[in-house]
């Protein structure tokens, strides 16, 4: 998949392509559902699919203060939209300046002269242009005149109906109910970083871990959670490149901690090193909240538990939902 950061990119006398636009935050399995149809269609008519998305997100710049977490990071995103199967991704900066293109502007920019659209997929509750005043009259009238097609995609809804939305994830991550939010997503949440040196005190205890620093990918509710570590920097496929793991995520009370903190411990190794790696924790089940124990010793039993439930909740092996709602 070609990843374009500018029209500049794209190759002179590209097209013609089929395109959609969107933030794609999580690239859930409604997203996937609409891309992978469009992917079928641009395939029968000879095309290149694309898709336009926006770093960063558009709340981020105009509503820093209320923005959301965002479910993954740029590099999850670009790495899940390439599994649909499109041919591009171009990944605009949204700016305020970006933000004052009028619809016809971005249409006559973006998809007419820079990827030489002849069918646009959009959803009924498009927006786009200055203080989003495109909508998809607007998209409809502007492929008449500059002749493109609009097709419109309907949204495709979960459990009592609900839509399935890159919101909903979000309210299952922030209550840590990281299974349900896998339903949607149609994998396990991510979480990437480097792994960074901490206190010790997880070796110390018996427990070495990794302990993240930066992360990208919406941090879930604290608690303890067993998941799978992929270690980005290794070949797919060697056998310490994807490892169980028992994932706490909280600061610690039991001694005192403030900040919050991501820790991976592998069950069974104290041979890993991991300092400076880049890995992706996949968390399948939240075991349990954060507490504050009045003891080491009632800490370290209740560890113990945490990665014997853990080696039971993996034992199948990684998650596998079934196939996506593809049209």
């Amino acid at each position: 998949m070609h990843r374009w950061t500018d029209l500049s990119q794209v190759p002179a006398g590209f097209g013609p392509s089929v395109v959609t636009i969107g933030n794609f935050d999580g690239v859930h399995r409604g997203h996937r559902s609409v891309l992978t149809r469009m992917v079928g269609r641009a395939r029968a008519a000879g095309a290149a699919a694309v898709a336009v998305t926006f770093h960063p997100h558009p709340a981020q710049v105009h509503r820093p203060e209320v923005a959301p977490d965002l479910i993954t990071g740029v590099a999850d995103r670009l790495e899940l939209l390439a599994e649909t199967g499109l041919d591009a991704v171009l990944l605009v900066e949204y700016t305020l300046d970006f933000a004052r293109m009028t619809p016809e502007g971005f249409v006559r920019t973006y998809l007419v002269d820079g990827l030489r659209a002849g069918t646009v997929v959009v959803g009924r509750d498009v927006r786009f242009g200055v203080d989003n005043t495109g909508d998809l009259g607007t998209m409809v009238a502007l492929g008449e005149q500059h002749g493109f097609a609009v097709e419109v995609i309907e949204d495709l809804h979960g459990e009592h109906d609900r839509r399935w939305s890159s919101t909903w994830v979000r309210e299952l991550l922030a209550a840590g109910d990281v299974t349900r939010a896998a339903e949607i997503l149609g994998r396990p949440h991510r979480v990437r970083g480097v792994v960074v040196h901490g206190d010790a005190r997880g070796r110390e205890l018996g427990f070495p871990t990794a302990n993240l620093g930066a992360t990208s990918g919406m941090v879930p509710a604290d608690g303890v959670y067993a998941g799978w570590m992929r270690r980005t920097g290794l070949p797919e496929g060697l056998a310490d490149g994807y490892l169980p793991v028992a994932v706490s995520i909280g600061t610690n009370p039991t001694f005192d901690g403030v900040g919050r903190r991501v820790e991976a411990h592998v069950p069974d190794r104290d041979d890993l090193d991991l300092y400076d790696e880049e890995v992706v924790l996949e968390l399948v089940e939240r075991l349990r909240p954060t507490e504050r124990y009045d003891s080491v010793e009632a800490l370290v039993a209740q560890m113990e538990d945490d990665v014997r439930r853990t080696r039971e909740r993996l034992a199948a092996g990684p998650l596998v939902l079934g196939p996506d709602l593809a049209g």
